[in-house]
């Protein structure tokens, strides 16, 4: 999400350190969870700040303003104040709490805010359940709720139980392993399948897989396609390509795994690229413009008569970019609300 195109939840996570209900911590800093930047996060001095963010377009727009992002999943850091922005997915907002909980300095305070429509409600009573409230606030469709735990409150079992439910887990009868919160994490996506199921065998040379997510497509390009002499995944969410790389471990060719934002453009020259592009950032509305940005990076980025495969829904508006970016364009096949396309490179 871009930092200053409007972030309600942020604002509201902000609101009761700025009104004065909660306090900066005077000395050990504080960690921001699931952090993106924003107008409220730069409203006031955030001394000894540390974030973390796992999807690169809010990284990079967080150091952009100059914040600290570091990867604490491994670290027995504690903080005075830890804030959070839970997604909506339950399990993994449920696990982002519990990593609050554990990264709780004593005698410290969590903070979480949640949109109302995106699970607030759920989101506090959960807290809650974990360690206590110990205050609330609502404005713009947002909840902000806090804690201040207590460990000898704190039940173990159920920390335990809700720090593991984002754990990557066996699905599609264990042929890949995935984790909840990732872009259709129990289940082979629909529209990627179709893709897949599309590819013809001749593509050969150089592959890239945009948007790889926890590796579907990747894996259907090395089986099907026997030419592939090596394949690059690039994937925003670094939760998503830490599974890809399990999944294609056993990948028969050179595989690299790039956490990048598809959307800067691409470092390298392909033969061939495949893509289910996102058309949501970290919202619900459609955002045909990644899919445009998506589609231009791999028109820059494919070798003379490269090709690229792309799978889409039908209403998305990519042909015009399409057109002016490609020699040949066809519509290969169009089946359940999904349009699949082959253009080639001048």
């Amino acid at each position: 999400m871009a930092a200053d195109h409007g972030d309600p939840a942020l604002d509201v996570l902000c609101l009761p350190l700025d009104t004065g209900a909660l306090a900066w911590p005077q000395a050990g800093g504080a960690l921001f969870l699931r952090a993106r930047a924003g107008v409220a996060l730069r409203a006031a001095a955030r001394p000894g700040l540390v974030c973390e963010q796992t999807f690169r377009p809010a990284a990079d727009a967080l150091e952009r303003d100059g914040w600290m992002v570091q990867d604490i999943q491994d670290t027995d850091a504690r903080y005075p104040l830890v804030l959070a922005l839970p997604p909506r997915q339950r399990d993994e907002a449920r696990a982002l709490l519990a990593r609050a909980v554990v990264h709780c300095a004593p005698g410290g305070t969590v903070v979480a805010c949640m949109a109302n429509d995106e699970g607030a409600k759920s989101g506090e009573a959960d807290l809650k359940a974990l360690c206590g409230l110990s205050g609330n606030l609502s404005k713009q469709h947002c909840r902000v709720f806090w804690s201040m735990p207590d460990p000898a409150k704190v039940d173990p079992d159920l920390l335990a139980r809700w720090a593991a439910l984002d754990a990557p887990r066996a699905i599609v009868d264990g042929r890949f392993v995935s984790r909840p919160g990732v872009f259709a994490w129990d289940r082979i996506d629909a529209a990627s399948a179709l893709l897949a199921a599309h590819l013809p065998a001749d593509l050969a040379g150089r592959a890239a897989d945009l948007g790889a997510g926890w590796g579907y497509l990747s894996h259907e390009v090395l089986v099907r396609c026997p030419g592939i002499a090596s394949l690059d995944l690039y994937e925003a969410e670094a939760r998503a390509l830490d599974l890809a790389r399990t999944n294609l471990a056993d990948a028969r060719v050179p595989v690299a795994f790039h956490w990048y934002d598809v959307t800067t453009g691409l470092p390298q020259r392909y033969d061939v690229i495949v893509s289910n592009p996102p058309f949501h950032a970290q919202g619900r509305a459609d955002r045909p413009d990644i899919g445009r940005a998506f589609i231009a990076a791999a028109a820059d980025a494919l070798n003379p008569r490269g090709r690229l495969w792309l799978v889409a829904n039908r209403h998305l508006p990519y042909e015009q970019v399409l057109d002016a970016r490609f020699a040949s364009v066809r519509i290969v096949a169009q089946d359940k609300g999904f349009k699949i396309v082959e253009a080639i490179k001048q």
